[in-house]
């Protein structure tokens, strides 16, 4: 492994980020990273900007595919050093950067170490910020070629000690959606509020039903919850009472079956609150994101391949409550994703002061080494 060029990757994709469905020039790095690695077959524009490497084994077997995102976040930095993002309003704020390195880091072994049987794809996926890459990919004809049977990813986690592999059986990371209610009135004179048909009390019970709404309320034997991120009434004018009215809200769930009873229940409280109020409505979805679960035997590769580095291992007590859309993979096919830890000082994902630690990079390209001889090189 030759850690100077993966650093030096990893800030070039640090210093030109790009968000969700905008990731070419981002692919372009990384295929001419990969390129001169002599995989046998690199196919491109899968779901948009996805790119895939596939690296063959001496004999026939399994194909074991390892995933990193090529998205960014419209999120502006505010770090100060020579590779800070040059994108206005953009920023890997979540570690992709990083992620993307460690997948990358595996073609130079994979060139002088072609697995015993089967096959190695290094997948990189676009728009997973927006729970819409994966699906993209899977449903993408070209993905179908593939015949992937495991599937792996890991996910840096801020506040746990650098370098520690979290792992859990099953349920890893959890399900979530956007949900937004519009609710739609009659403008009126602002002298004259009784001639119009305003959402603002509507909006307010609603944020006020919602925030509410959670596992307790429903009566769920797991965890679910209503977050409203965002409300708006009529506009800024002193003279119009209030014709519509829009209320967004999170709607987050260990599990998918629990998130579909946490959006009825949300639904039923916006309709019959808006007809109280002799308001129409319509209902928008954003961002879905599948509960992201982990295969038995995924999982205790994971452990095994932690355990046999002499790695920190820690099981996680309950799943993630963040959502990623690699459950779209490990909803239809073997797969796993696993935590690595990214220190207790660093700053939470998401920040805008948040960069992803380097050297973490020759642990994750380690676990994935791990893991490849163990499924193909026994």
């Amino acid at each position: 492994m030759i850690l100077e060029e993966l650093i030096a990757l990893r800030k070039e994709l640090h210093r030109y980020p790009e968000v969700s469905h905008k990731e070419s020039n981002t692919a372009l790095v990384i295929r001419d990273f990969i390129k001169k690695y002599n995989p046998d077959q690199v196919i491109e524009n899968i779901g948009g900007s996805g790119i895939v490497f596939v690296f063959k084994g001496q004999e026939q077997g399994l194909n074991i595919a390892f995933r990193a995102e090529l998205d960014a976040l419209p999120i502006q930095e505010i770090n100060e050093f020579k590779y800070k993002s040059v994108n206005e309003g953009v920023g890997h704020k979540c570690g992709h950067d990083g992620h993307m390195t460690m997948v990358a880091g595996l073609a130079e072994y994979l060139k002088n170490n072609r697995p015993k049987k089967g096959a190695v794809l290094l997948l990189f996926q676009p728009a997973e910020e927006t729970g819409e890459g994966a699906e993209l990919m899977f449903n993408d004809s070209k993905f179908s070629t593939l015949n992937i049977d495991y599937i792996f990813a890991l996910h840096n986690l801020p506040g746990i000690p650098k370098g520690t592999i979290v792992s859990k059986n099953g349920v890893f990371a959890s399900a979530s959606k956007g949900l937004v209610v519009n609710l739609h009135g009659k403008t009126s004179h602002a002298a004259e509020p009784e001639n119009g048909v305003s959402p603002a009390m509507a909006i307010s019970e609603i944020i006020e039903a919602w925030n509410k709404l959670n596992d307790k309320e429903l009566g769920l034997d797991d965890f679910a919850i209503t977050t409203v991120v965002h409300a708006k009434l009529g506009s800024p004018s002193f003279g119009i009472t209030p014709g519509e009215g829009v209320v967004m809200a999170t709607l987050r769930a260990y599990k998918d079956e629990h998130l579909s009873i946490l959006e009825d229940k949300a639904k039923l409280m916006a309709v019959q609150i808006s007809e109280k109020y002799r308001l129409k409505y319509s209902f928008e979805e954003k961002e879905e994101f599948k509960s992201t679960i982990n295969a038995d035997d995924c999982h205790e590769h994971i452990a095994e391949a932690a355990n046999a580095l002499g790695f920190n291992y820690m099981e996680a007590d309950n799943p993630f409550r963040w959502s990623e859309d690699f459950g779209v993979f490990t909803q239809n096919m073997k797969g796993a994703m696993f935590g690595l830890g990214a220190g207790e000082s660093t700053p939470d994902l998401h920040n805008p002061d948040y960069d992803f630690p380097d050297d973490l990079i020759p642990i994750g390209v380690n676990m994935y080494k791990q893991i490849i001889n163990q499924l193909l090189n026994k």
